[in-house]
């Protein structure tokens, strides 16, 4: 048993039936095929359900319906048959069920109305129409009445009722004033649904004598109004606020139904001074996202396309400063009935199977009813192949007689849905509708594609066999089809010959044979061939085809994939291509392509011009100027222009450039025209209308171009039609309400006569509008106001002038002006992902929403506060965007620990949309910051006080301190290292049982629950023991105590050994690189014990090559690599020595490129190698005349003052020290006393270097300058001066004192 079948119903032609059925009875697209087949009624087009009419007008209720053989047409009004043959008001349309009830001539449109329903009738069954009520349109009149003055007390609420009479469809209401002007509306002052005017307040400024309430009624275009009603608003001082009160809807709840599909709204006006504000919630549940809309300054809730799921408890809350109220409305959604699966049309052969199946849904659910042929099929004709089964009708072993039309009628109580549906069941012998002898030619190796289109029911089976009396063809070299087509995947030259397709089902058999012609392949024997030709040589390409002797090849030559030039110098040949005196513009590809009605092939070669060895005794030169100019032929669109060559000067004329000049138009200006071979000398020219031509001609040859030649003699063209319009035309609004068309007006030669204007057109796309024109004068853009926000248009610009239009322009799509996003995205989520970057999500909004071109979203954050400091600050708000319709974007640079807030906006070309609901969201923690200073005071003989300032950023919540120290001796080895975990609350700490005379080394940092942050490192040094008091034992100075804090009970002395130890964790971070063109200067930051000797190593980035290695002079943390090259990536990393090879990580940077310099070296200049040998001889003077005066025993102001303090102990230098012993300081010489190396007063600052003087073993009073240079200083302190600096017992060197002295 064949499986059943269903077809689609469409409401198209049998064409487009035909095509969607996915039965076994596919029908071909044969239109004598289609014209045979019988088929029920169907209604194709039909008027609506509720049909309001304008009584003006006549009434046409639409019935179109299709069928085999043509239906006839009948009507039923107010459930009975309609007789139009009574009616001569009343006529139906030729071939068609369409009443045209003729008002106009004398009938009364309320004398129509009814309910109407078409029937449409063949002998296969009859369809029915849905029932179309007719009413005709009413605008009735405003009823008199005499209207009160209003008056009013400033601050007191007011209600304007409109009070509009009832038309049909009810009318549109707006209220104006004398001038035809709209009344302004706010919150305080607005139109309610009813058309009523509310006032939430009154305020002097409303007192006028014409509020006007207008009724517009759409369908008779008529505005009917009311009387105008005066309001006076008298003051009373002071006014008095009141707290809100609902004016509309009243009492504290009410209801609202609404159907399913439909827009919900729900309006609350209050009356409150200060005026309330308006927000909108539902209970139990969220606004439904991107179809909730506020209206009238959110006084409406509109929510589009409700469903079920929106039924439930609508709060609005007025408020102002005084208090609030609120109503609830309680929203139930019905629903009309909907389809679930409507009825499809079944087509079916004899004996088979099927159903019918009508499924719907609604609120209440529908009740579902059959009908056959348009009557109940409880009193329908039986058929015994047909059973119904609530919604579903079974069909078993169907005959011709079971094609009918059925009728599905879904109903409840707030509508019904009509659909028809036929059963058509065909008996048809076989049909093969591919033509005979069809021959099929194809190229040996391709595929075989034979058709053969069958039609048949039941459904015919199809064989193929080769030959008349040949076997059926079987086997995998074979392809069979479901629509009968064989295909021959790869056809052989064997496979050539005839083949015959068979059809047949049990009502018939039908054959038909088709030709195959395999065909032997295009090949090219021999290919063309790379050339190189000397300049004004002769080449030539081969291209030696072999093809089938029945098809017609056709060869074309390309060069660079387009066209020969059309140039006589190319000969196309049989079998190649020859080009004559060869230029260097002939250099290129060039191919050859082979065509026939079956196959392409090509070939290519490329041909390479160079330049012929000149000859030393020819001189060339530009060409002379042709002259002897001379217009003949002169007609309305062209002339013969020709002239006399110039001398070629030794260089062949390889082309003549024609140029004119517009005398009308453009005096002066020469055009490029055209451009002719240099052995032609007359050419006709092109010409446009109404433009007053002169011509002249230039001589171009390889060296350049002529003089131009003398102008010719003016012709002047007679006036036209434009022969093109403007172009670039464009529709781009420049305000929410209005269109600017702007378009490229046409040259003056293009105008092709006087009085040029343009016609400028547009109309709604995608609306059934007639076209809006109008002719503006000779310019470049027009504006149309009044236009829908953000709607595509179509526009065409069409010139004419004096003598007539311009062909008809094409159409462009524009759009008018955008406005404001209306909608907030929705559903923003933040996904923090960790303490400085969080992703945000969001849903887009709806297009139609946007009212512009989109152009991304922005999101709006800031910090609100920091959750460890809990302290509010400026707010700051940062702003991403994010381009196109992408619905998620990453927050990078927050702070760790921290409350943010955060929006999105959506934008177009306009500006941005409103912002979503503020999202909060909180950073965790993260590790803090450095301690913001670190303070040492009060060194004593065995302690020291540490003072601290907390972390400037502590992203989170601090847990404690961690102090690490050791100590240092004279000569850098480091003591063992000593932690302390110190509360977070505490801010100073005492250092108690420390080593007198010792300098310490302090690191310093905070912790998170998340870990340690930065840290910072201090040096400080005990007093010195000068009373001799707690001398140490041995080993005395090379150990200490154990730290503990002042306030512990236990205090004990630890004095171990010292060794030669690493930093506790050295590590070398933070590489930073600056580069210029040669150089680059390094920087790096280190943690760890001190006196690091520092090397950097680079090399060029990717390179095998090993690592250059540089020394950094002492322990500075920057380094200056020169000498590199511009514009190379190198890699560079900084080493400590004896740190068991530890280095930083790599990177990379690259050097800028090399730039000429515009910079004179002053080095060069005479001016300063003058000036500097001037300075050179005076300082010589200066110093002969100083050793002079020496080496005389002369004294400067230093010696006496040295005589005046002059110290016992200081003895003068010997000449084997190096140094001028008799004008030394006595203060640089005394004895070092043991351990005062550091200021009484330890402070030391953040940043100030933790390297000192001592630790480069240099004199007193010694700075480095910025070069990295020391530079010496005398010094002439007083005997308490010393504790400012380091002393030395070493004696100064010839260094110092030369610096001292000078």
């Amino acid at each position: 048993m064949m499986k059943k079948k269903s077809i689609s119903a469409s409401k198209a032609s049998l064409v487009l039936f035909l095509c969607q059925m996915i039965s076994a009875l596919d029908v071909p697209l044969d239109s004598k095929l289609l014209e045979e087949l019988l088929q029920p009624p169907t209604i194709t087009q039909q008027s609506p359900k509720d049909y309001i009419v304008d009584p003006r007008e006549n009434i046409v209720i639409q019935c179109e319906a299709k069928g085999k053989p043509p239906p006839s047409f009948s009507w039923t009004r107010n459930g009975t048959h309609f007789d139009i043959d009574k009616d001569a008001q009343v006529t139906m349309k030729p071939n068609s069920g369409t009443l045209v009830i003729n008002i106009m001539n004398g009938g009364k449109a309320e004398a129509y109305e009814g309910v109407y329903q078409c029937t449409a009738r063949n002998e296969r069954g009859a369809a029915i129409s849905n029932n179309i009520v007719i009413r005709p349109s009413r605008s009735p009149l405003w009823t008199k009445e005499k209207l009160e003055p209003n008056q009013v007390r400033e601050g007191d609420s007011l209600v304007l009722h409109c009070r509009p009479p009832v038309g049909l469809p009810p009318p549109i209401i707006f209220w104006m004033d004398n001038a035809f002007q709209r009344l302004p509306q706010s919150e305080r002052v607005s139109q309610g649904l009813n058309g009523d005017l509310y006032f939430s307040n009154v305020q002097p400024e409303d007192t006028r004598e014409d509020y006007i309430c207008y009724a517009r009624f759409n369908h008779t275009q008529t505005i009917q109004q009311k009387q105008p009603i005066s309001v006076k608003v008298f003051s009373t001082k002071p006014v008095t606020e009141r707290q809100p009160i609902l004016l509309t809807p009243t009492g504290s709840s009410s209801t609202k139904v609404e159907l399913r599909g439909n827009v919900l709204l729900l309006e609350c006006i209050a009356a409150g001074l200060p005026t309330p504000v308006i927000r909108w919630i539902k209970e139990g549940g969220e606004l439904p996202a991107n179809r909730t809309f506020f209206e009238n300054f959110k006084k409406t809730l509109k929510i589009i396309d409700v469903s079920e799921a929106d039924s439930g408890n609508y709060k609005c809350i007025a408020r102002n400063i005084l208090g609030s109220a609120h109503h609830v409305i309680s929203v139930t959604v019905k629903a009309a009935p909907y389809w679930i699966t409507a009825p499809r049309n079944l087509v079916l052969s004899p004996g088979e199977d099927g159903t019918l199946i009508c499924r719907a849904n609604g609120n209440p659910k529908p009740n579902i009813s059959w009908l056959a042929n348009g009557v109940p099929i409880a009193i329908a004709p039986e058929d015994p192949s047909r059973k119904v089964d609530g919604d579903t009708i079974i069909f078993s072993h169907v005959q011709e007689r079971s094609s009918a039309v059925y009728q599905c009628n879904a109903s409840n109580e707030y509508g019904y849905l009509l659909a028809n549906a036929f059963v058509n069941v065909l008996a048809e012998p076989p049909r093969i509708l591919t033509p005979a002898n069809k021959l099929y030619q194809v190229i040996a190796d391709s595929p075989a594609l034979l058709d053969c289109a069958y039609f048949g029911s039941p459904k015919p089976e199809i064989e193929w066999f080769k030959g008349v009396k040949g076997s059926i063809l079987r086997g995998s070299e074979y392809v069979f089809h479901d629509n009968g087509t064989l295909e021959i995947p790869v056809a052989q030259k064997d496979s050539t010959g005839t083949y015959t397709c068979v059809a047949r089902n049990e009502l018939g058999k039908i054959q038909n044979e088709v030709q195959l012609e395999v065909k032997d392949p295009t090949m090219i024997i021999k290919q063309p061939e790379y050339k190189v030709i000397q300049r004004y040589g002769q080449v030539s390409f081969e291209c030696i085809i072999k093809h089938d002797s029945t098809l017609l090849p056709t060869v074309i030559w390309l060069k660079d994939n387009d066209e020969l030039p059309d140039d006589e110098r190319f000969l196309v040949g049989k079998d190649n291509l020859t080009i004559m005196n060869v230029t260097d513009k002939d250099d290129g590809t060039y191919t050859c392509i082979v065509n026939t009605t079956l196959d392409s092939v090509s070939a290519s070669a490329v041909l390479t011009v160079v330049a012929a060895p000149p000859t030393p005794a020819i001189i060339y030169a530009r060409p002379n100027p042709p002259f002897d100019l001379e217009l003949t032929g002169q007609l309305e669109r062209s002339v013969e222009l020709s002239w006399i060559p110039g001398d070629e000067n030794n260089s062949p004329i390889t082309n003549f450039v024609i140029e004119y000049e517009d005398g009308l138009h453009e005096s002066g200006v020469w055009h490029y025209q055209t451009e002719v071979p240099g052995t032609q000398t007359t050419v006709q020219l092109k010409l446009s209308p109404y433009v007053n031509y002169s011509f002249r001609v230039i001589a171009v040859n390889e060296i350049g171009r002529s003089q131009p030649s003398e102008p010719s003699e003016q012709y002047l063209t007679k006036s036209a039609n434009p022969d093109e319009n403007p172009s670039n035309v464009q529709g781009i609004g420049s305000e929410p309400d209005n269109l600017v068309i702007t378009w490229e007006s046409l040259k003056g030669f293009q105008s092709n006569g006087p009085g040029l204007q343009y016609k400028v057109s547009w109309r709604q796309k995608d609306v059934d509008d007639e076209w809006t024109s109008v002719i503006v004068a000779n310019v470049s853009k027009y504006i149309v106001s009044g236009t829908p926000t953000f709607v595509p248009y179509e526009i065409k610009v069409q010139a004419l002038n004096d003598l007539g239009y311009a062909p008809e322009p094409s159409e462009v799509i524009g759009h008018s002006g955008e406005d404001l996003p209306m909608v907030a995205p929705g559903n923003v989520q933040v996904h923090v992902i960790n303490s400085t970057l969080a992703k945000v999500h969001w849903d887009p909004v709806p297009l139609k929403t946007v009212r512009g071109h989109l152009q991304g979203y922005k999101v709006y954050y800031w910090k609100v506060q920091s959750l460890s400091r809990r302290s509010r600050r400026h707010v700051e708000k940062k702003i991403l965007t994010f381009r196109g319709n992408k619905t998620f974007g990453m927050l990078p640079g927050l702070e760790p620990y921290s409350s943010y807030k955060l929006n999105v906006r959506v934008v177009n070309g306009k500006g941005e949309g409103p912002a979503s609901p503020d999202k909060v969201f909180k950073t965790p923690e993260g590790v803090p910051s450095s301690p913001s200073f670190l303070k040492i005071t009060n060194p004593t003989l065995d302690s020291l006080t540490l003072e601290w300032g907390s972390p400037t950023h502590p992203n989170g919540v601090l847990t404690s301190y961690i102090l690490k120290f050791q100590p240092i001796n004279n000569t850098h080895e480091l003591g063992p290292l000593v932690e302390i975990r110190i509360p977070a609350n505490e801010s100073s700490l005492i250092l108690k049982n420390l080593n007198y005379s010792t300098r310490y080394k302090f690191y310093f940092n905070a912790q998170t629950s998340v870990g340690s942050g930065s840290q910072i490192t201090e040096e400080a040094v005990t007093i010195m023991d000068e009373a001799g008091i707690l001398r140490p034992a041995v080993g005395a100075g090379k150990g200490y105590s154990e730290t503990l804090f002042a306030t512990s009970p236990v205090m004990h002395t630890l004095r171990p050994t010292f060794y030669k130890v690493q930093p506790l964790y050295p590590r070398i971070r933070n590489v930073t690189t600056a580069a210029a063109e040669t150089y680059a200067n390094i920087s790096w930051e280190y943690e760890g014990p001190d006196h690091a000797n520092f090397y950097v190593e680079y090399g060029v980035a990717g390179s095998k090559e090993d690592w250059k290695k540089e020394i950094v002079n002492g322990s500075r943390s920057f380094f200056v690599l020169k000498g590199l090259t511009p514009g190379t990536a190198y890699k560079v990393r900084v080493g400590a020595e004896g740190l068991s090879g530890f280095r930083s990580s790599e990177d990379v940077f690259e050097t800028g490129p090399a730039m000429a310099s515009r910079q004179v070296d002053i080095a060069t200049q005479g001016w300063f190698i003058g000036l500097m040998c001037a300075v050179a001889l005076l300082i010589l003077i200066l110093l002969i005349v100083c050793f002079i005066r020496r080496n005389k025993g002369g004294k400067y102001p230093v010696k006496e003052k040295e005589d005046a303090h002059a110290d016992p102990e200081i003895q003068p230098m010997k000449e084997d020290d190096g140094t001028f012993g008799e004008y030394s300081d006595a203060e640089d010489h005394k004895p070092l006393k043991k351990g005062s190396r550091t200021p009484s007063d330890r402070t030391v600052k953040k940043e100030d270097s933790d390297d000192s003087l001592v630790d480069y073993g240099e004199g007193v009073n010694g700075q480095f300058n910025e070069d990295g240079s020391f530079i010496g200083q005398y010094s002439g302190k007083k005997e308490k001066e010393p504790a400012e600096g380091n002393e030395s017992s070493e004696a100064p060197s010839p260094v110092n004192a030369m610096n001292s002295f000078v």
